[in-house]
C-alpha cells in the first residue's frame, strides 16, 4: 500500500502528469481538496473508489482516512493544487506517516506560479534583467512567516516575487514593496490561472490595489512583481548564441 502525494495542477484538468493521472486510476481512495482541485480529474478513478473531500477535514481526520486505507492494503491518491513542493501542507502529513511507517511517494504536478507566467506569455528568467525568482507569501492568518522573511527584506534584492495567499493584502503587498522596487515597477495578478474563468491584472505597484478591488479578487491568485514582466530590450541568452561554441 502507498499513499500517493500527487500535484493535481493549477486548475485545468489536463495540467496534470500522465503519471499523476494514472495513479488516480489505480487507487481505490482518493482524497482531494475540493474548493481547489478540478473536480473532472475524479473522473479518473475506478469505480467504485472513495472520493474524500479534505476541504472541512482537519489533519486528523486526513489521517485517520489514510491509517484506514492502509490497514485495508489499499492505495491512495492524495490530491493537492498546483505542486505539492509549494505551500501545501503535504510536510505535516508526510511526518505523521513516517512516525507511523505508512509508505507514500510525491507525484510533482504543474505549479500555479508557472500557469500564471505562461497565461502572461513571460519568461521569468530574462537575461540582465532578472534571473531570481523568489516563492513567497506574507504572514496573517496562517501560521507566521520565518525571521529575515518579510517583504521588506526580500525586496532588498529587487528579484522577481511570486506571492502566494497574499491576494486579500494587496494593499499590505503594496506597501511593503515600493520602497525597494519602485511605485512604478510592474505587476500581474493572475487570477484562477488555466481556468476557464481565468482573469489577468497588469498594472503597477501604484495602480494594481484598485484594479485588485474593482475586480473583486479575493481568492485563488498569484501576484508576480519585478521588472522581467515589462522587459523588451534585452541579450539573448548565452544558449543558443552563435557565439557558443558548439559540438
Amino acid at each position: 500500500m502507498t499513499v500517493h502525494f500527487i500535484g493535481a495542477g493549477p486548475g485545468a484538468a489536463d495540467l496534470i502528469t500522465v503519471r499523476g493521472r494514472d495513479l488516480i486510476a489505480a487507487s481505490p481512495v482518493c482524497l482531494y481538496a475540493g474548493a481547489l482541485v478540478p473536480l473532472e480529474l475524479l473522473d479518473n478513478c475506478p469505480a467504485g473508489a472513495r472520493k474524500i473531500d479534505t476541504a472541512a477535514l482537519n489533519l486528523d481526520q486526513i489521517l485517520a482516512e489514510l491509517i484506514a486505507a492502509h490497514e485495508s492494503g489499499i492505495d491512495v491518491a492524495r490530491l493537492h493544487s498546483g505542486d505539492p513542493s509549494v505551500f501545501s501542507a503535504m510536510a505535516e502529513q508526510m511526518r505523521r506517516l513516517d512516525a507511523l511507517e505508512i509508505p507514500y511517494d510525491v507525484t510533482p504536478g504543474v505549479p500555479a506560479y508557472a500557469a500564471a507566467a505562461a497565461s502572461l506569455k513571460r519568461e521569468l528568467t530574462v537575461p540582465e534583467v532578472g534571473q531570481t525568482v523568489i516563492l513567497t507569501r506574507l504572514g496573517g492568518r496562517a501560521t507566521a512567516m520565518p525571521p529575515g522573511e518579510d517583504l521588506a527584506t526580500l525586496g532588498t534584492s529587487q528579484a522577481t516575487l511570486v506571492l502566494h495567499l497574499a491576494v486579500q493584502l494587496i494593499d499590505r503587498v503594496v506597501e511593503e514593496l515600493i520602497p525597494n522596487y519602485g511605485a512604478d515597477c510592474a505587476v500581474a495578478v493572475v487570477a484562477r490561472a488555466s481556468r476557464d474563468d481565468e482573469l489577468i491584472l497588469r498594472g503597477t505597484l501604484t495602480d494594481i490595489a484598485d484594479q485588485v478591488r474593482a475586480a473583486g479578487i479575493r481568492r485563488t491568485a498569484v501576484i508576480i512583481v519585478g521588472k522581467i514582466l515589462a522587459a523588451e530590450t534585452f541579450p539573448d541568452s548565452h544558449l543558443y548564441s552563435t557565439a557558443r561554441p558548439r559540438g
